[in-house]
């Protein structure tokens, strides 16, 4: 519309201030907006366009249309995939509690995984034979990802091995001088599994004898019907020759 004070968006800023300087009354204090400050100390970008995010992957020639073009792509890292491989193999690893409070946020930096597995502050986990396997797929030379793997899985075993057995003794000192621990977890777990198991041999039970009544009661009732059918044949018949014999008696 003609006469109408046209403010761009990326202005608002500048024309504000002017507004503020260049008051109309001087006396009287205007009020700065809530937003002027923060505007003064973050300026919006200068590009008003939606940037297009970083392609972390060739774009697909086939494709006929972009697809999500301007949502962040899927960041795929190399520990991905033997992270994967691992607990895939290991499933029960990701059942052990984790201890994932940081020092500074640099604690990954003091980690030397040429030493081995064991690291200072860190328990053994799965994340330690992945940041070992990677190691040595780095830096030994004509090694694949499978013979790390298998280099690092058997370290991995023999400490796993070892922590169970200084487990095992400790228990057995700690039982010598009277200590009581209860029943282990593996215990606890297959008294649930027996008793649920009897439990089901109850219901299997039950259901044995419900269908061998069903089928003891469709035999005994097989052909019930047919004999029932001919004695009321029977019947009916020595019901009509009665009266006949009757009839013929009056007649002699």
């Amino acid at each position: 519309m003609a006469g109408q004070r046209q403010i761009k968006p990326r202005r608002v800023y500048q024309t504000v201030t002017t507004l503020l300087k260049h008051r109309v009354w001087p006396t009287v204090r205007v009020q700065e907006p809530v937003w002027y400050k923060v505007f003064e100390k973050i300026p919006p970008s200068e590009i008003l366009t939606r940037p297009l995010p970083p392609q972390h992957k060739l774009p697909n020639p086939k494709a006929r249309r972009a697809s999500r073009l301007f949502q962040p792509q899927h960041l795929v890292y190399e520990e991905d995939g033997l992270r994967a491989t691992f607990y895939k193999d290991h499933p029960w690893e990701l059942a052990r509690p984790r201890m994932i409070i940081e020092m500074d946020g640099k604690d990954a930096q003091r980690y030397d995984w040429s030493t081995g597995l064991i690291q200072p502050g860190m328990p053994l986990c799965g994340e330690s034979v992945v940041q070992r396997q990677l190691w040595m797929m780095h830096n030994l030379p004509d090694i694949t990802k499978e013979q790390a793997y298998d280099i690092v899985r058997r370290e991995f075993y023999a400490l796993r091995h070892k922590e169970d057995v200084e487990r095992r003794i400790a228990k057995e000192e700690a039982q010598m001088v009277g200590a009581y621990f209860g029943k282990s977890y593996l215990q606890v777990g297959m008294e649930l599994e027996d008793h649920q198991y009897e439990l089901w041999k109850k219901w299997a039970g039950k259901q044995i004898e419900a269908v061998a009544i069903e089928q003891n009661a469709a035999y005994t009732n097989f052909g019930a019907e047919e004999a029932e059918a001919e004695v009321e044949d029977i019947d009916a018949d020595e019901i009509v020759e009665e009266p006949i014999a009757e009839t013929v008696n009056v007649r002699k």
